[in-house]
């Protein structure tokens, strides 16, 4: 007996004892680093958020098993952090295992059931008892009949029981720590959690001249998980932070329920039926309403978040508590900004020397980011939408994805297409120029003698603007390595390492642009 008490584990001596609820939560959110943009999908978010909590422990003297309930589903419990307890920490555990439909049948292996089965075209109803053997892709009885699955028999078919589980109702993590003396101390818990992220959603009303424009923004951040943060101190970052793996741990999803013949494959099959569907499995919950859709939560306060630095990131704070609520979306007040001078332009980027077909230029609205033009505040990445005055109405014109923006920096709001400008492009003429010939031996058989030439081409863009006021056009010429261009019919300039013919195109006119490029290449003599 001494020699088990010494060899049995600590875990399984432990008392076990339920931390208090948050009296304290703060929520980070960080930007899934792969998104490219758009709207958020609460069933696919690929962001994650640091939740901090302050709870009150109380704990006895000895080794205790703390367990923290109401964590996020996707905690990453390597991650925890645990402070305040004046004594050693020995171990932490996830409670993958929350109560669900398909955890409840997991749980009832081997437990009694009563199958009720309900005759179609009579109504009358048979019970029968029953015994569950695997719920493993499939649910299967053993009755006094023998083997069968669920919905197998024909009938109108469900089965009920009860019994007591060990399930939690909420994603826990449990901690395992020693003391030498009882003790209550407010801890402070720590834990990384996926299912989160945000994006900012900018508004830019066009004034009916074109030459400035209103800029309005949210902060619209999601929570993806079955657990709620109420009245949290809320707070996201901006900027690509630097994660060395991009391995986390997943939602404590049960599997399936499948209610199928086998078996499977023939034509004798019943189409499955799932008994628990995916959001069944993440967020049906015993304290949760049997339906949790997805919401959305706009919160509109005079206050708006507060940019700060994080080292290299950008931090904005919102400064009231606002609840990041389960399986919600939510928006708070980024910026407002107004009379912001910008500029219309229309732009194309074409290969040098190539032919190309009439095609329709890009519309850009531009300005720059910068106390001058009425912003000088860092912009984090997000979807625009455009609107044009016209009378009293105020009209959609287009939709596109915005790119980080610091201070001083320009930005650039895509317009979508012009029909009424367009661009083609025609490849005139190529000049091969060898280089003079080296005196060299004779060749041997079957050894072609290569030497270096020079290309010359000449293109032609024609540019044509069918509206009735006049335009600003930029034409970007793309080189491939090695060429050069060498002399062109209009000023050239320089944007991106690609040479750029900045116009001014007339109503209703035509502009033709001719350029000249060179390059070495290796010929057959």
């Amino acid at each position: 007996m001494l020699v088990a008490a010494v060899v049995m584990p600590l875990s399984a001596t432990a008392l076990e004892v339920v931390a208090g609820p948050p009296t304290e939560v703060a929520v980070t959110v960080y930007r899934a680093p792969t998104r490219p943009g758009g709207s958020l999908d609460l069933d696919r978010l690929g962001g994650f958020a640091l939740i901090t909590e302050k709870r009150l422990v109380s704990v006895p003297a000895g080794v205790t098993r703390v367990r923290f309930e109401g964590v996020a589903d996707g905690i990453q419990a390597t991650s925890a952090i645990l402070s305040g307890l004046p004594e050693s920490v020995i171990e932490k555990n996830r409670d993958a295992r929350v109560l669900s439909p398909a955890e409840l049948i997991a749980s009832s292996v081997g437990g009694k059931v009563t199958l009720v089965r309900t005759d179609r075209k009579t109504g009358i109803t048979r019970s029968t008892l029953a015994t569950i053997r695997s719920d493993a892709g499939g649910v299967v009885f053993e009755t006094a009949e023998g083997i069968e699955a669920l919905r197998c028999s024909g009938f109108a078919e469900t089965f009920s029981f009860s019994g007591a589980t060990d399930l939690p109702a909420r994603p826990t993590l449990s901690v395992l720590v020693r003391s030498d003396r009882a003790l209550e101390a407010p801890v402070t818990l720590a834990y990384l959690a996926q299912g989160f992220d945000w994006t900012a959603n900018y508004v830019a009303t066009l004034a009916e001249d074109g030459e400035t424009m209103e800029l309005g923004a949210w902060v619209t951040l999601a929570n993806g998980n079955g657990v709620g943060f109420p009245d949290a101190q809320t707070q996201v970052v901006a900027g690509r932070l630097n994660r060395e793996t991009g391995d986390v741990e997943p939602f404590a999803l049960a599997p399936y329920i499948f209610g199928q013949c086998w078996p499977r494959g023939s034509t004798t099959d019943i189409p499955p039926v799932y008994l628990a569907s995916l959001r069944d499995r993440m967020f049906k919950r015993a304290n949760m309403p049997a339906a949790a859709p997805a919401m959305q939560e706009v919160l509109l306060t005079a206050h708006r978040v507060e940019e700060e630095q994080l080292g290299d990131l950008k931090l904005y704070r919102v400064p009231e508590r606002t609840t990041v609520g389960s399986r919600q979306s939510k928006q708070v007040r980024l910026l407002d900004r107004h009379a912001i001078p910008i500029a219309i332009l229309y732009k194309a980027s074409l290969p040098a020397n190539e032919d190309a077909a009439p095609r329709t230029a890009q519309r850009f609205l531009r300005t720059r980011n910068d106390r001058a033009h009425g912003l000088a505040l860092p912009l984090p990445s997000g979807q625009v939408a455009s609107f044009v005055t016209r009378g009293s109405a105020t009209l959609l014109v287009a939709e596109a994805p915005l790119r980080d923006i610091a201070v001083d920096e320009e930005l650039e709001i895509g317009l979508g297409e012009s029909h009424a400008v367009e661009v083609q492009a025609e490849h005139e003429r190529r000049t091969i120029a060898s280089k003079a010939k080296v005196e060299s031996f004779p060749l041997l058989p079957g050894v072609t003698h290569f030497e270096s030439a020079k290309v010359d081409d000449v293109s032609r863009v024609r540019v044509s603007n069918a509206r009735g006021t006049s335009i600003r056009f930029e034409l970007s010429i793309e080189l491939r390595d090695g060429v050069q261009l060498i002399g062109a019919d209009h000023p050239v300039g320089s944007r991106n390492g690609y040479p750029l013919f900045e116009l001014t195109i007339p109503a209703g006119a035509r502009e033709t642009i001719r350029y000249q490029t060179e390059h070495s290449r290796v010929v057959a003599r």
